[in-house]
């Protein structure tokens, strides 16, 4: 073979340095040195035969048994999910049964894979290893609705859902024998072209799918067709799903379950089932990323002497809080709780912080005894700053009024004088112009057109 005069001999492992072909460069011709690949069975408690389902229910159970929550160890905890990151990876496990736990840590997963020599060039040079790749058939994405707690305490979902499968019966071929013939309509190429008049004089051609072999290109006689499925080649099938939540997980983040989604078509491997996480308001918690909000009414007694009540939390505990005594809560004031937040996603660990907004609620009204008693316990007001009171100052009456009401009502006042402009404005403009907070008469300028 001719190789246009590439200078092999120059190259370490190639003869023209010492060495050799095998093992001159470093991956070329030989494998790594096989470690240990018993290690990770032993510690989620499985057989090295143990199927994707029978792994993920170990994992499952070791990882509550070593949770560092509920008195685990914290290192135990982090090598059982380590093993099982590995073991449920079909690529990854078979590196690690073929070479053990170091060639997974030297990253042997994400290159190329075993093998080395001649091959690897030539991968690189076509492509990939193989040339083509296989195609991969639709996913299939759902929205999963999930509460906050399931978010804090992390959870697996159960769902059941609907995918196409090869049928067994035929093994997916849609015959009895295994064997299907070309269409003759169209000759195997699964479209036909038809002719269609748009007016006249005038045609065209469209490409559609062939109407005897359903765009499969393939034909099966009535007396070879399978009867399992039809001559189809697949078959719906029901089949529950577990989803896991994980803690941390906040709306927008993805789950896939890869492969799971069944075959859109039979030539095609099984495309993913992608849920997209979406979490449903809480009743009493606001989150905003890793950090909780919490709003505490209180009345203007606990604001001024302190106060004392519990926040029940999403894992079931009751926070103990108590303001400290002459402490003064104001309206609207934040405090905060160090890591009662949400645990950070892949890190549940750590968390983000718990806020409390105190909303102070005072009296509708007070007797003129009250009033006498808080004047004598209460500070005198500083006038130091506020203007004169003169004789000629005008006196005006306060009235109650729901300003937001008072807003719209403006708005279409004006609209009904002035149309045009007025008239278009959104009910959720919040120019100052027409706040009656702000004082002046929201008063518009407009062109005048001859």
């Amino acid at each position: 073979m001719n190789f246009g005069g590439f200078p092999f001999g120059d190259i370490p492992g190639f003869g023209g340095m010492p060495g050799g072909m095998p093992g001159g460069m470093p991956g070329m011709g030989r494998g790594p040195k096989k470690s240990d690949n018993e290690k990770y069975y032993k510690m989620l408690g499985v057989e090295r035969t143990a199927t994707q389902e029978e792994l993920k229910k170990a994992h499952r159970r070791c990882a509550m048994k070593h949770h560092p929550d509920k008195g685990g160890d914290a290192e135990t905890f982090r090598n059982i999910n380590e093993a099982y990151d590995v073991l449920k990876d079909p690529k990854k496990r078979e590196i690690y049964d073929q070479y053990g736990e170091d060639a997974i840590k030297e990253g042997m997963a994400d290159g190329p894979g075993p093998g080395g020599g001649m091959q690897d060039i030539f991968d690189m040079m076509s492509g990939g290893r193989g040339g083509r790749r296989e195609r991969k058939g639709d996913n299939v994405v759902h929205k999963l609705k999930v509460t906050l707690e399931e978010c804090y305490n992390g959870s697996i979902r159960k769902l059941q859902l609907t995918r196409r499968m090869k049928c067994e019966k035929c093994a997916g071929t849609g015959t009895k024998s295994g064997r299907s013939s070309t269409c003759q309509q169209c000759h195997g190429q699964g479209v036909v072209l038809q002719m269609r008049q748009l007016g006249p004089g005038m045609v065209t051609q469209m490409q559609t799918a062939c109407p005897s072999c359903g765009g499969s290109g393939e034909s099966v006689s009535r007396a070879d067709m399978c009867e399992g499925c039809n001559g189809k080649k697949l078959k719906p099938e029901k089949k529950v799903f577990e989803v896991p939540v994980d803690k941390g997980h906040m709306t927008g983040q993805k789950v896939v379950l890869k492969g799971e989604a069944g075959y859109s078509d039979p030539t095609a491997l099984p495309g993913d089932i992608v849920f997209t996480i979406e979490q449903k308001e809480h009743a009493m918690f606001t989150r905003k990323m890793n950090d909780l909000f919490y709003e505490k009414e209180i009345t203007l007694a606990e604001a001024l002497c302190g106060c004392k009540f519990t926040i029940p939390h999403l894992d079931g505990r009751h926070l103990l809080i108590e303001t400290k005594p002459g402490e003064v809560i104001k309206p609207g004031e934040y405090k905060a709780i160090t890591d009662e937040g949400m645990p950070i996603h892949g890190n549940s660990f750590e968390r983000g912080s718990m806020y409390v907004q105190f909303k102070v609620k005072f009296p509708e009204s007070v007797t003129p005894d009250m009033i006498t008693s808080l004047k004598s316990v209460l500070p005198s007001p500083d006038t130091s700053g506020r203007p004169m009171v003169t004789e000629d100052a005008e006196e005006v009456t306060l009235r109650e009024v729901d300003v937001d009401a008072e807003i719209k009502a403006a708005r279409a006042s004006r609209g009904r004088r002035g149309g045009g402009s007025s008239s278009m404005a959104s009910d959720d403009d919040d120019s100052d112009d027409d706040d009656p907070r702000r004082g002046g008469g929201g008063q518009r300028v407009q062109c005048a057109q001859q």
